[in-house]
């Protein structure tokens, strides 16, 4: 029995347990308690922030010297988090990327497990094809790829184009529930209708066809077009100068994207939302379980991550990981858009958060 006045890894015989621990691939819960069961979350992903007029120039240099086609598949460059150790991830759960298509290329179909979706900060021209549907690509957009639907892409312009990436990826790793396929080297539709067809049948505000009455695991609507996302928000600020209860918080309207066959979230594992800040207005501090990724779509304003203060601009994106305290403020109209990993946080009833009473 070990003296207590004796410093426990002074003792031999303890230092012999810990030894043979090892040599049966055991690890004792005591010596690891403060790692596996922290107080609060204690991420190792950092708050960051990268900016469009770094992360543009560096994509364009990649758009001309890295061709695109199978085996690298897309020119997409990935926000490694500065605190997961060179991983190529945002979060220890979402990956997000920066993706180039120069004039006239096509990136060819493939298929994943995990989930994914793009969302444009400028541009337009390129069409995603997914599972057949050719799906336009515009400034605004919120464009859904679900596991295991086929998907290219084909810029039908001059002009380069470039897009965010969100995606599941080190979630779906972490699990080892990935598969991967090839499709086809080109794309199977090449057409540009200005709508594509899951559109049609889905996109009609508080209708649903009566095709399809199921619930679908994602959304079954390819893009969420700009004109409606900005419409909500108008309308949100106009009904708060009227007097109405539409805002989150004072100047700060907010929407999210749903799908229309359960009202729940766009994909299992993807909360998608976007935000807009009045010039002069403010969020309250709050922590949130699970991590959030941001991009700046139009105005300026500063992100305020645990203590660092950070100005934006169009393009900008930053990310916050789990329980760190983040604020905003705007200083013209500030909108953005935001994902997170809270489908996954809330389906295991792991979430929690704490909205500071104070500016």
């Amino acid at each position: 029995m070990h003296s207590s006045a004796e410093p426990l890894d002074q003792d031999p015989e303890v230092a012999q347990l810990y030894a043979d621990f090892g040599a049966e691939h055991l690890a004792p819960l005591w010596t690891q308690l403060g790692d596996l069961m922290p107080m609060t979350p204690t991420s190792r992903a950092v708050p960051f922030v990268w900016e469009w007029s770094t992360l543009y120039p560096l994509a364009r240099r990649a758009g001309d010297l890295v061709p695109v086609g199978r085996g690298g598949e897309r020119r997409a460059i990935a926000l490694a988090n500065p605190g997961l150790g060179g991983v190529p991830y945002v979060t220890p759960t979402l990956w997000a990327a920066i993706q180039y298509l120069g004039p006239k290329e096509v990136a060819p179909e493939h298929r994943h497990a995990q989930n994914a979706f793009r969302f444009v900060v400028e541009g337009e021209g390129v069409w995603t094809v997914v599972n057949g549907d050719p799906v336009a690509m515009r400034r605004g957009d919120f464009l859904l790829t679900p596991g295991w639907n086929f998907h290219g892409h084909h810029n039908e312009t001059d002009q380069p184009m470039a897009w965010i990436d969100g995606l599941d990826i080190p979630f779906v790793h972490y699990t080892d529930t990935g598969f991967f396929e090839f499709g086809s080297d080109s794309v199977t539709d090449d057409s540009t209708p200005d709508i594509s067809r899951s559109e049609r049948l889905w996109a009609h505000p508080g209708l649903r066809p009566l095709v399809g009455l199921d619930a679908k695991t994602s959304s079954p609507i390819a893009a969420y077009r700009w004109e409606h996302t900005d419409a909500a928000l108008t309308a949100q600020l106009e009904l708060e100068d009227e007097g109405h209860a539409a805002t989150t918080e004072p100047g700060h309207a907010a929407v999210r994207y749903t799908n229309p066959t359960t009202g729940g979230d766009v994909m299992p594992t993807i909360r998608a939302e976007f935000h807009r800040l009045r010039a002069g207005a403010h969020t309250r501090p709050r922590r949130d379980v699970g991590s959030t990724v941001f991009q700046v779509f139009e105005g300026t304003g500063t992100v305020r991550l645990a203590d660092d203060a950070r100005t934006l601009n169009k393009g900008d994106l930053f990310v916050v990981p789990s329980w760190v305290e983040w604020s905003l403020e705007a200083t013209s109209q500030f909108d953005l858009f935001a994902f997170s990993d809270a489908p996954i946080v809330e389906r295991l009833h792991f979430d929690r958060t704490h909205i500071s009473e104070g500016a």
